[in-house]
C-alpha cells in the first residue's frame, strides 16, 4: 500500500480508495435509520437519513461516495446523542441521476431544501472533501442555519489543493472507477444503474473544474469551524493556514482570547485514510460540537 501513496496518479488513488474501503465496510456497528426518504428541491429529489434525537447534525459525503461509504462507521456513535441528518447530493447513491449543471451553490441549495423539508431551522453541518466544499457555500449563503461549522480534509478553493491533486482531478477517466466499490455501492442503491457511467462523466467534469468562494466571504463566517486536515492529504497546508486565520484562528492564545474556531492536523494521513481514523475524528467531533 505504500507505493500507492507515493503519487496522486489518479488510477493509484482510486485503487487505494478501494483497498481501503474493502478493509472497512465489514467493519463497525449497523444501525438503520429512523427516518428515510427524498425531499423534492430544486428539480430533483434528494435522498436523506436520519438517525437518532438531539440537536441536528447535517452530514455531507465526500465525491463518488454514499452515506455507507463515507460514514458507516460515525454515524452510530454520533446518533446517540444527536438528530444526525446524512444527504446523498445529486447522481450519488439513492438520489437519481440529473444532467442538471453542478455547482457548489446549487449543491449548498440542495442541502438548505433537505433542511426545509425536514423542518429544521438550523444544524451543526459536516462535510468531508466534496461536502465540506458544499459546507462552505451552504455557510456563506445560509449563515444563520448553520450553527457550528466541521470542514475535513477539504477546502474552499481550487488553490486548497495541492498542485498534483488538481492535476489528478483533470485526468480522471470513467475507466478508473469501472469495477470498483464505488460501482458496487452505487449499483446496491441507485434507482437506475444505467446511470453509473453518465454520472462518472458528469461528476469528472464537475471535479475538474476550478472554483473559488471567495476569501471576504469565508473571512465573514460567524459561525465557529473546526477544520480536520491530514498531514499529507493533499491540501496546501500554507494555503489551509491561511483558511484558519480567515476564520480567527492562528493567534498567540496566551496573550488574548482561544480563537472559537479550530484546527487540528492529525499526523501520517492522507485524503483517504484519514476519514478511517474514526476515533480521532469522532473525538474532535464531540469536543467541538459540544
Amino acid at each position: 500500500m505504500k507505493s500507492l501513496l507515493k503519487t496522486y496518479n489518479p488510477f493509484r488513488l482510486i485503487l487505494l480508495i478501494a483497498i481501503l474501503f474493502i478493509g472497512s465496510s465489514s467493519s463497525g456497528q449497523q444501525i438503520k435509520p429512523s427516518n428515510s426518504g427524498y425531499a423534492p428541491v430544486n428539480g430533483i429529489n434528494v435522498y436523506y437519513e436520519v438517525y437518532g434525537e438531539g440537536r441536528p447534525l447535517v452530514l455531507l459525503h465526500g465525491a463518488f461516495y454514499t452515506i455507507e461509504m463515507n460514514w458507516r462507521q460515525l454515524i452510530p456513535e454520533l446518533s446517540k446523542t444527536r438528530k444526525v441528518i446524512a444527504i446523498e447530493m445529486q447522481g450519488h447513491g439513492h438520489t437519481p441521476f440529473s444532467d442538471r449543471k453542478m455547482d457548489f451553490p446549487t449543491l449548498a441549495s440542495d442541502v438548505e431544501g433537505v433542511m426545509n423539508y425536514l423542518k429544521v431551522d438550523s444544524a451543526d453541518v459536516a462535510g468531508y472533501s466534496m461536502g465540506g466544499s458544499v459546507a462552505y457555500q451552504l455557510t456563506i449563503q445560509s449563515q444563520k442555519r448553520v450553527k457550528k461549522l466541521v470542514i475535513i480534509s477539504s477546502t474552499y478553493k481550487s488553490s486548497g489543493w495541492r498542485p498534483e491533486v488538481t492535476t489528478a482531478f483533470k485526468n480522471f477517466k470513467p475507466e478508473f472507477f469501472m469495477n470498483t466499490p464505488f460501482q458496487t455501492a452505487y449499483d446496491a442503491v441507485a434507482p437506475d444503474k444505467t446511470k453509473w457511467t453518465a454520472f462518472l462523466e458528469h461528476m469528472i467534469v464537475f471535479a475538474g473544474t476550478p472554483f473559488d468562494l471567495g476569501d471576504s466571504n469565508i473571512a465573514k463566517i460567524t459561525s465557529p469551524v473546526l477544520i480536520i486536515s491530514g498531514d499529507n492529504d493533499g491540501l496546501d497546508k500554507i494555503e489551509l493556514m491561511k483558511t484558519y486565520q480567515l476564520l480567527g484562528g492562528a493567534v498567540s492564545a496566551d496573550l488574548g482570547p482561544m480563537p472559537k474556531s479550530h484546527l487540528a492536523i492529525v499526523p501520517s494521513q492522507g485524503h483517504i485514510s484519514l476519514m478511517m481514523q474514526t476515533t480521532t475524528i469522532l473525538n474532535y467531533l464531540n469536543g467541538f460540537l459540544k
